[in-house]
């Protein structure tokens, strides 16, 4: 309890502090006063005259302010202010009221002419200017206060009165942090003492509101020294005004600034409107909804006529001042605007489908007509806008020549309508919303097609052979890049042995897919011809050389056809000797798991990048034991950001060597281990356990270049598939070693090898010689002797073929074997 208070009642804190406030008061509970008291409860502000009981029994008519201090609960505090002593009712006050001069005129104010403050009558007619000085002072445009030595209110004009809703008598005597309680008004009466002791102007805080409220910004306020004529300061007088137009193109810019770090976030399209409609409401607008057209439309300039037929859209975002939160869901939200998701259909002339043909925003008031006809013949357009809003703008959504949606936004709460500025930012921001949509979506098909396109270059099913069981995975990059080009492959070659191939195209998108599969045909092709790894990928080195020089003469900022960065790694595994062959260009090593789960990277050399040209690539060849593991994967899987490579390669060896069942599982395990989230760059990943043909599968035998020599190769052909049991395959197999053999001792030089090769379903038969050139198919004509053997073989056999070796060549034909 203050002094102050002490002084008004009599009474000592003792005796008062902690005690209901109802004994104060000289009214009963039931009369005009203390109804009011009690009709302030639910207020934060209350104000008025209450008659009070001093403690010697006087009765004291005062006028109080009270602020309330805390929020609603059990208890509520509250700050109760009087500016003057009190006089007994039926007496004469015996001198003017605390910080008030005689008369309740203000310091300086004494001489003839001035009023009585509040009352607007004249004390003295002698100067007509005295009257033009409280007019100007009452109707100043600007906010003005004058405060006394004691720092106390003494006169406030109409706009102070208005901004802080009190009368200039229900703050006089008051201190301005009595009128508005604020640390604000602290700093401010602070600086009034400045200007007391002879500090002179002074200047507020940059966007504080007057008198202190920190409520409003956009002010300029200063406080200025009022002196008497012999120059000491006597009183201060606060003037503030409102900057309203740099106020509001500062805000405009503020929230266009905060626009562009907020809006777009996500590749999401609903997520993108949710987030348009949260940035303009409460910025710019009391409420907004956001409707994507169901058929977005495409073209150039846009019609200056409406449709024809009503549009049909999806409402994607609403938000409103009445929403407890962001959610297009939230309360208020849904009966004011509908929930996302509702369908909407706006007739053919309706100011929306009007904006969407012309390709610009407009502003409609209350009482426009095209807005009032669209209310009564749209349901949902007057759930929309309601009965309070009186400004609604309805701006298109375009972006690289598509329409589409539609974002409407409208004020019920601000008191200014919409004006032209509005326009322009509703439009700048809707368009931020539109490029981020239109992105999205453009981002998604595209991810699509390169998905399909990815999907279908890779291979659908593993090819049927017996030299390895494998297992695949890839998965595809889990940011906005998109799919790049990794690939996988697997490739049945000649003599049972098998091909394994892992790449990586630089790059990511469409184009990377497409060089993807060039790639990958251009690998099955030279692996169809049985090149060494070195010499394959020699020769896929000079493909990647064409493709890039073909694309760097179309398009100079795209990413080339592979070029610096495509890798390739290059196996063949041969079950009957059980030996693996090797070549990498620029791609990691393989890991290998033996039987007894030792891990280790295979010594590939590092040849270099796809596209460099004129570098070498060396082959490196180790033997397999039987159920040995290979892993070759692409870069990504050793990639992720949240370890080291080092702590990547130990997790991958970990998952290589435990034990599992199935091929399935370890690679499962890998990527479990390897990956927390989505992989930043594309993963292939080929898991394969090595089989072995062993000596009871194959049969081979040393024959002397002599044509009788045909005929007992015959007889061991035979002889052996009787001994396997593929008796039903003799008559097949008879006619390919004659033919075979005869060429190799006709055109071919010893040492020559004949060699019988049994898989599951598939039965080889090779011939060996030392000379390098390659038998040739031709069509022999009716009168020839010759020319038809190879005819004959390629007819009968599933396929066949000739592979180089250093010395020599292999001519081989497969034929499938029955079930049975």
């Amino acid at each position: 309890m203050e002094r102050g208070a002490r002084q008004l009642l009599g009474y000592p804190p003792s005796e008062v502090v902690g005690q209901p406030a109802a004994p104060l008061l000289a009214d009963d509970a039931g009369t005009a006063g203390a109804a009011a008291l009690r009709d302030a409860a639910g207020r934060e502000r209350w104000s008025g005259t209450v008659a009070l009981r001093h403690r010697d029994g006087r009765r004291l008519r005062r006028e109080l302010l009270a602020h309330r201090r805390t929020a609603d609960g059990p208890v509520t505090e509250w700050l109760v202010v009087s500016a003057v002593t009190g006089t007994p009712e039926g007496q004469t006050p015996a001198g003017p009221p605390e910080g008030e001069a005689a008369g309740g005129a203000a310091p300086g104010n004494e001489a003839a002419g001035s009023t009585t403050p509040g009352s607007g009558t004249s004390v003295s007619e002698a100067s007509g200017s005295g009257r033009l000085g409280e007019w100007a002072f009452r109707q100043a445009p600007c906010v003005m206060a004058v405060f006394d030595a004691d720092l106390r209110l003494v006169r406030a004009n109409a706009g102070m009165e208005q901004v802080l809703s009190l009368t200039e008598d229900q703050m006089r005597g008051m201190r301005l942090p009595e009128i508005v309680p604020h640390p604000v008004s602290d700093e401010t009466e602070a600086k009034m003492r400045r200007v007391l002791e002879g500090g002179g102007p002074q200047q507020l805080r940059a966007g504080a509101g007057p008198a202190g409220t920190g409520a409003n910004d956009g002010w300029s306020s200063s406080l200025v020294p009022l002196e008497d004529p012999a120059g000491h300061v006597r009183a201060v007088c606060l003037a503030a005004h409102q900057r309203l137009q740099e106020h509001l193109a500062r805000q405009r810019m503020l929230l266009l600034s905060e626009a562009s770090a907020r809006i777009g976030t996500t590749a999401d399209s609903g997520r993108t409107a949710q987030e348009l409609a949260d940035i303009a409401v409460p910025g710019l607008a009391d409420f907004a909804a956001v409707d994507l057209l169901d058929a977005p439309r495409h073209g150039g300039a846009p019609s200056p006529a409406a449709p024809a037929r009503p549009l049909a859209a999806t409402r994607t975002a609403v938000r409103s001042v009445l929403d407890d939160g962001p959610t297009a869901s939230a309360a208020g939200t849904a009966s004011a605007a509908g929930t996302a998701g509702t369908k909407t259909l706006y007739p053919a002339l309706s100011p929306v489908a009007r904006c969407l043909a012309q390709g610009h925003g407009a502003l409609y008031d209350a009482a426009d007509p095209d807005l009032l006809r669209w209310v009564r013949q749209d349901p949902g357009a007057a759930r929309l806008l309601g009965s309070t809003t009186h400004s609604v703008m309805v701006v298109p959504m375009r972006a690289h020549g598509a329409t589409l949606g539609v974002a409407l936004f409208g004020r019920r709460r601000h008191a200014e309508p919409f004006e032209a500025d509005d326009l322009w930012l509703a439009e700048e921001l809707t368009a931020k919303a539109a490029v981020s949509i239109h992105t999205a979506r453009r981002d998604s098909r595209e991810h699509t097609s390169t998905m399909t396109l990815q999907r279908s270059l890779l291979p659908q099913t593993l090819p049927d052979q017996g030299a390895l069981d494998i297992a695949t995975r890839y998965l595809p990059a889990g940011t906005r890049a998109g799919v790049g080009g990794d690939w996988f492959d697997v490739i049945p070659l000649s003599g049972a042995r098998v091909a394994l191939v892992v790449g990586d195209v630089v790059g990511h998108g469409i184009r990377a897919s497409a060089t993807m599969g060039r790639l990958r045909t251009a690998v099955r092709t030279l692996a169809d011809v049985d090149l060494p790894p070195d010499e394959l990928l020699t020769h896929l080195d000079d493909l990647v050389l064409h493709l890039s020089a073909d694309e760097s003469g179309t398009d100079d900022t795209a990413e080339s056809a592979g070029g610096i960065g495509t890798t390739c790694l290059y196996a063949v595994y041969d079950p009957v000797s059980r030996r693996c062959a090797l070549a990498r260009a620029g791609h990691p090593p393989p890991a290998a798991v033996t039987p007894d789960g030792a891990v280790r990277f295979l010594d590939v050399p590092a040849g270099p990048p796809l596209g460099l040209g004129g570098l070498p690539f060396e082959t490196f060849e180790t033997e397999l034991p039987e159920g040995s593991l290979l892993a070759l994967y692409t870069d990504g899987l050793l990639a992720a950001r949240d370890h080291d490579i080092d702590e990547a390669l130990d997790k991958m060896f970990a998952a290589l060597a435990r034990p599992a069942k199935t091929l399935d599982t370890v690679c499962d395990r890998v990527l479990t281990a390897m990956l927390t989230h989505r992989p930043d760059d594309d993963i292939a990943l080929l898991v394969a356990r090595t089989r072995a043909l062993h000596a009871d599968r194959v049969a081979a035998w040393d024959l002397a270049s002599d044509p009788a020599v045909v005929a007992r190769a015959r007889k061991h052909a035979t002889e052996q598939l009787t001994a396997w049991g593929l008796d039903d395959a003799a008559f097949i197999t008879e006619l390919t070693v004659s033919e075979l053999v005869t060429n190799a001792i006709r055109y071919g030089r010893p040492p020559i090898q004949l060699r019988l090769i049994h898989e599951d379903s598939t039965l080889t038969c090779e011939v060996f010689d030392s000379s390098s050139t390659a038998p040739h198919m031709r069509r022999a004509r009716t009168f020839d002797e010759g020319g038809r053997g190879l005819l004959l073989v390629g007819q009968l056999a599933r396929r066949w073929g000739t592979r180089h070796a250093l010395t020599g060549k292999t001519v081989w034909a497969e034929q499938s074997l029955s079930p049975g």
